[in-house]
């Protein structure tokens, strides 16, 4: 693990994987998660030849709470490591709640990201013309309802949740069955939540209560959004949306693929950022 210092004093925890001289691709995990997140086979990182950069989002983990972020805050937090670790140029990617936050730092530093993909990304809360919760699981509207409600509401929600079973969709539980995966995730979600529920609750106030501060028109470069269909937590209709709107942007469907199916579309989505 990489201490990373903010310019506010701030620590982020980071890891790597992969080629440590290999193509720097900086990954955003999904929430509530952590930098121990991302596809469980380490060894494709190493046969692509990519330098795969996690990092704890502030309050998970171990890195150092920033209550009231906003999306856009990532984006400094993303080139502050990318400076530390020396990258002048690199590519960035995020998995469902890690998707905004990718897309943040790709619409600041346009000058310094290749490329931008996203697996099964949010829409901003306040998308124009998009019913926002429409077809989401009861779970996610709660969350989405007990955000609304402010911080105190929803950290209560959240400390309840962290202690009851996940409620996900029968599709998405068959795919986290999977030995490889469950032993990725289970650690990684224990990591994220060690310090309790600060982080969860900054994630999802900043992705499902508050504006983005920035928007989706002012990601210029090359963008790769990959969905399934068949999502339940994150409904198609948001990266739609997101498609519509961010001006390079190819836009990839899977009419088979529920929101775990992230995992599957990994590798292409990663040969795609190395630019081959």
């Amino acid at each position: 693990m990489h201490s990373v210092i903010t310019s506010d004093g701030r620590m982020l925890a980071v890891e790597e994987y992969g080629v440590p001289d290999g193509v720097p691709v900086v990954y955003l995990h999904g929430t509530p998660m952590s930098r121990l997140a991302r596809h469980p086979d380490d060894q494709m990182f190493a046969d692509l030849g990519i330098r795969l950069i996690t990092y704890d989002r502030p309050g998970f983990g171990r890195s150092t709470s920033a209550p009231g972020r906003i999306v856009a805050d990532a984006a400094d937090d993303v080139v502050t490591i990318a400076d530390t670790l020396g990258l002048a140029g690199f590519a960035v990617f995020g998995v469902s709640g890690g998707g905004p936050h990718a897309l943040s730092a790709a619409a600041a530093y346009p000058h310094r990201i290749s490329r931008v993909a996203t697996l099964a990304s949010l829409a901003p809360c306040d998308a124009d013309g998009l019913e926002w919760t429409a077809g989401m699981t009861a779970g996610n509207q709660e969350s989405a309802a007990a955000a609304r409600r402010g911080r105190g509401v929803l950290t209560e929600h959240l400390e309840r949740a962290a202690t009851e079973p996940l409620r996900l969709p029968e599709r998405d539980q068959a795919v986290l069955a999977d030995p490889a995966i469950a032993a990725m995730v289970q650690p990684a979600m224990a990591e994220a939540l060690a310090p309790g529920v600060t982080g969860w609750v900054d994630d999802v106030l900043a992705l499902y209560g508050l504006p983005w501060g920035f928007n989706p028109r002012t990601v210029r470069v090359p963008t790769r959004l990959w969905h399934g269909d068949l999502d339940e937590l994150v409904p198609a209709a948001h990266s739609r949306w997101l498609a519509d709107r961010i001006p390079d942007a190819t836009l990839v469907i899977d009419p088979e693929a529920a929101h775990a199916g992230h995992f599957a579309a990994t590798r292409d989505v990663l040969t795609w950022l190395r630019g081959s």
